[in-house]
């Protein structure tokens, strides 16, 4: 599995709305505008693809980054955010 962080600055309401329902298809919104993605390459090059799709690339930005397993163990978070569960921390209970 891969792990991304996408951010992103869409100035429409409407299109902003469409990113975020098609990150959340694919990972974890950490953020307002901020998602983390825990994928294979296919899903991720799917969620590219339909990314594309939803933005106006003269108006907008959207930012991947990768994080690498060294860097995963290395991140941290100050305020609210430290208590919360993350992406793959999650407590998963079978019934």
């Amino acid at each position: 599995m891969l792990r991304f962080v996408v951010c992103y600055d869409i100035t429409s309401d409407q299109r902003r709305r469409k990113v975020a329902e098609c990150l959340d298809a694919y990972g974890d919104r950490v953020q307002a505008s901020v998602f983390e993605l825990r994928v294979d390459r296919a899903l991720f090059d799917k969620c590219i693809s339909e990314l594309s799709g939803l933005i106006d690339p003269s108006e907008d930005n959207v930012a991947i980054y990768r994080l690498c397993a060294a860097c995963e163990k290395e991140r941290f978070y100050l305020g609210v955010g430290e208590n919360a569960e993350r992406v793959g921390e999650e407590a998963v209970f079978i019934v």
